[in-house]
């Protein structure tokens, strides 16, 4: 499945890399990759980190020959090395388009700043990147996704990315989340001139907002939008957090954000924008790194 956004920027999943291990979770996390490859139409590279041994090969050929949906595109690859700079090298070696990775709800803060292995790859990889938090052998249906509205050279192709998500996988409803900063109402509030002037503010704000995401929406090919029901929805908080919160409350099944921006080392130490994503992972979370034709 490959759709072009306006321009050059281009959201498609034609090669899907998916890491994998022998844990109790490796029949869903082979079920679920199976299916996210039926659904975008793309060939499957699995890659396994470790030691590849007779009866290794043969529990995971046993495992994808007993799922209903089967692929005519399946790599598996065996490698030895640490798991997040290997699994980065080859993703960049098949030149792959998404990395679908099964990752814990919640680490405790020491685990959080140490990074697990899916957070890790997530902040360096240069392709999109799926984290499945509930992976499951039986597939549960995505019906609502939401996606972040910010102001952002990257949101227009993540807005895109969601609406072709929606339509994959048969999801019929979109919030587009516009997160505006409190610090741009930032009025004193002391009688009730100064309480009407901030809520006048604040609904400029949200006019505004609302009207570059639905501008964003309109430009979409029609193929995408048709038959979704979308909203929007905006949010005064801290970014990054908040959508987080508000994904969490309406149960979304999936969660669209932009990749982060490069960030200082400075900045890594306070956490921000997708940081919040990855410290919670509210729900199954889908990071949109855009790719442009050359």
């Amino acid at each position: 499945m490959n759709f072009y956004i306006g321009g050059m920027s281009k959201i498609a999943f034609k090669k899907i890399m998916v890491g994998f291990a022998f844990s109790p979770n490796l029949m869903a996390n082979v079920y679920e990759s199976l299916r996210m490859a039926h659904y975008f139409r793309g060939e499957l590279i699995f890659v396994h980190v470790g030691s590849k041994t007779p009866e290794k090969e043969s529990r995971f050929n046993e495992i994808v020959a007993s799922s209903m949906i089967q692929s005519e595109k399946i790599t598996i690859e065996w490698k030895v090395g640490n798991p997040v700079n290997t699994l980065l090298k080859v993703s960049e070696e098949f030149n792959v388009d998404l990395i679908l990775l099964g990752a814990l709800k919640r680490e405790n803060v020491v685990k959080f700043y140490l990074g697990s292995i899916a957070r890790k790859i997530t902040r360096r990889a240069k392709c999109s990147v799926l984290l499945l938090i509930n992976p499951s052998v039986e597939r549960k249906p995505c019906q609502h996704i939401v996606v972040n509205g910010f102001d952002s050279p990257q949101t227009r192709d993540t807005i895109g990315a969601a609406f072709m998500v929606a339509k994959a996988l048969g999801a019929k409803k979109i919030s587009l989340v516009e997160e505006i900063s409190r610090s741009k109402v930032a009025v004193a509030v002391d009688d009730d001139r100064s309480l009407r002037r901030a809520t006048l503010k604040k609904e400029k704000l949200r006019r505004q907002e609302q009207t570059r995401v639905k501008d964003v929406v309109k430009n979409l090919p029609a193929k995408l939008t048709t038959n979704i029901n979308w909203t929007t929805q905006s949010i005064f908080g801290r970014r990054g957090y908040s959508i987080g919160h508000y994904a969490k409350v309406v149960r979304a099944d999936l969660l669209v954000m932009n990749a982060q921006e490069n960030l200082s080392f400075i900045d890594w130490l306070i956490t921000r924008d997708i940081e919040h994503i990855l410290a919670e992972l509210p729900t199954d979370v889908l990071i949109i790194n855009s790719k442009v034709d050359e």
